[in-house]
Order: structure tokens, then sequence, then C-alpha cells
């Protein structure tokens, strides 16, 4: 695949995804970037984020060029959509298609998306002036001028930093996600048995009543109470 910052041709990586779902991406050291296809970043494992924060880490030193105004989807070639979105309150931008093929996102985008990376405070952005008057967006890569603003010209994305002590929370929460997801519960298999009989024996009865309801209903409201009546009795 071609990078759609600077044509070159783009490295592959296959990462593991929820439901045992393999996540395929492409990336450009080049460019500092991913592109996902669809949706697939929001499906990464708690440990998949981790190993991408190996490879940005590993790939950090060069200064990039800043991309170009224009991106095209390296699937369709249509001009790929600057688009905002929000995460834990923290808001990170992206390029996507048009055409729903896919996402062009650079790693300090991805960095916010995945919350390791915070805008300056006033505070911290103050000291910065004190002793830097340039520096390079680390989004985009385009020249920032403090003395002007705080937030890139060229792609609007603040001036942010790595805080060690966000990094430290972010990490800590990632691979404590990841032991939850890949720790085997010995008696899962049994109590999803139990669960599924639960709620087979729930849609059995519907006519003794346990819907609280008199007359027709339909089958997805029939679920919604069977499901809560479920959960209800798994919670005491």
């Amino acid at each position: 695949m071609q990078c759609p910052g600077c044509n070159h041709e783009m490295a592959s990586q296959t990462l593991e995804g929820h439901y045992d779902r393999p996540v395929g991406l492409d990336w450009c050291a080049g460019c500092g970037a991913f592109w996902f296809d669809t949706n697939e970043s929001i499906v990464l494992t708690p440990g998949s984020v981790l190993r991408l924060f190996t490879l940005i880490h590993e790939n950090r030193a060069e200064p990039r060029p800043p991309l170009p105004d224009t991106l095209a989807c390296p699937r369709c070639r249509v001009r790929l959509v600057r688009t905002a979105d929000s995460q834990r309150g923290t808001r990170f931008h992206y390029w996507r298609c048009p055409g729903e093929h896919g996402r062009f996102i650079t790693f300090a985008e991805f960095l916010r998306e995945k919350d390791f990376v915070r805008p300056l405070a006033p505070a911290e952005l103050a000291e910065l002036r004190r002793h830097v008057q340039m520096i390079q967006c680390s989004s985009c890569g385009a020249p920032v001028d403090l003395a002007e603003g705080s937030i890139c010209g060229h792609c609007r994305a603040p001036v942010s930093m790595l805080d060690p002590k966000q990094i430290e929370t972010v990490v800590r929460e990632l691979k404590q996600a990841e032991i939850r997801r890949t720790t085997e519960d010995p008696a899962l298999a049994a109590r999803l048995l139990m669960d599924r009989l639960k709620v087979d024996r729930l849609f059995r009865d519907r006519e003794s009543g346990w819907l609280g309801v008199s007359g027709p209903i339909g089958l997805v409201e029939a679920g919604i109470r069977a499901v809560a009546g479920l959960l209800a009795t798994l919670d005491r």
C-alpha cells in the first residue's frame, strides 16, 4: 500500500483485536502515521495498543516534513476528509475515506486517541515560551511559532506533550486490562452454559407471566426483559 502522505510503500503489521479478530494495519515511518481499514483502531486489544506505542517509540527520532494539504485514499484515490473526534475528553484528528475504506492517522494523533498525550496547561505553555520560540508540530510536522499561538496553523492540532504520569497511568490500565482479557476463568464455560439455560427457560415460560405484561410483545422487547432479569439475578 502507498502512503497517502508521501506515496512510499507502507509497512504492514497484523495485531490482535477483540474476539480473536486479527487487525491488519499499515504504517509509514517517514510520515509517522498509520492506515487503519474501516474502524479497526477501536477493536485493538490493550496489548496491541501497547505494542503500537513501542513501535512509535522506536520510530520517533527522525524529524518529519509536514503532510501535504491533500491526501488521497490508498484504496480508491478519493480525497481524504479531515475529521475531528474525541476520546475521554481528548480531541484528536484523522483523515478518513468518504467511501469508508479506512482512515489515516499520525502517530501523535493516535497517542491522543489512546489517551497518552494531553495538551499543555497554560502554565506549562508559558514556561515553554520562555525557552523556545519555534517547535515542530507532533501531528503533521509543520513549524509552530509559539509567539503567535499554541495551535498548529497547518493542521490545527494543539501543542501537546507526553506526560510521564499520564503514560504511567495509561500503561498500567492497559496492562491490567490485557491481563483480565487473557486470564482464563476455569468456570467461564459452565457459567455461560447456565446463563444460556436461564435465558431459554425465561422464553419457554413466557405464558406463565415472566414478562410482567399482558398482551403481545415484540421479540426485541422480550429479549431485553429476559436479559434484564438475568442480569438482576447475576448481580445478587
